[in-house]
């Protein structure tokens, strides 16, 4: 079951996208690894806007995830990867259909 998650939205400097797509495709293996996440997908919602979404179980484990993986975001925003900082809404899942399911 799923009922928490996290939205994360990003601007990419015009001359960072290639970065910030490279970035955000490593990203999926240590998701992986961690195991915290039901899913995970990293999305281009524009020509330099990007966001992930994930989904948990529960509060501990978004919480825990946020945790091990929020400094990474701040990193790259000081890296001048982003136009700004990220935006990040903690998010209650209403209704999902898991491929499990």
């Amino acid at each position: 079951m799923v009922n928490t998650g996290l939205l994360v939205r990003v601007e990419a400097k015009p001359d960072k996208v290639p970065d910030v797509e490279a970035m955000l495709e490593s990203a999926v293996e240590h998701v992986r690894k961690e195991g915290l996440a039901v899913a995970w997908f990293a999305l281009r919602l524009g020509p330099t806007t990007f966001a992930i979404f994930d989904a948990f179980a529960n509060e501990a484990d978004r919480e825990a995830h946020w945790d091990a993986n929020g400094e990474a975001l701040n990193a790259a925003a000081a890296a001048g990867l982003f136009a700004g900082a990220p935006y990040v809404d903690r998010v209650d899942v209403l209704a999902a259909k898991l491929p499990d399911e």
